[in-house]
């Protein structure tokens, strides 16, 4: 179960790192708050999450989904770069989930 919820803090993450592009410098009420409610349920999640699961892994995990949800979202919604070297390095993210996983 700790890590379902691992994921969804994950995936919050995603949520209020794109909702910070759309606050446009937390000038827009709806996203802002928002994005706000990720932030905490993110962290909360997370938090619950460590309460089972090492801290490094549970942090670079968290991070690391947030990460890679992110960039391919910025790819899809806003047109960022696909090139070759960024989705590899996203894949050497995902190894690196996959093996902190393994090890846990």
């Amino acid at each position: 179960m700790a890590w379902t919820i691992l994921f969804l803090a994950g995936l919050f993450e995603i949520g209020w790192a794109i909702g910070l592009k759309y606050t446009d410098g937390f000038t827009k009420p709806l996203p802002t708050v928002l994005t706000a409610a990720s932030m905490i349920i993110s962290v909360v999640l997370l938090g619950i999450a460590m309460r089972s699961l090492p801290l490094g892994t549970s942090y670079a995990i968290w991070t690391g989904i947030g990460t890679v949800g992110t960039v391919i979202l910025g790819i899809f919604l806003f047109a960022e770069p696909a090139t070759a070297i960024r989705l590899g390095c996203i894949g050497l993210i995902v190894v690196g989930i996959a093996g902190l996983k393994l090890t846990a």
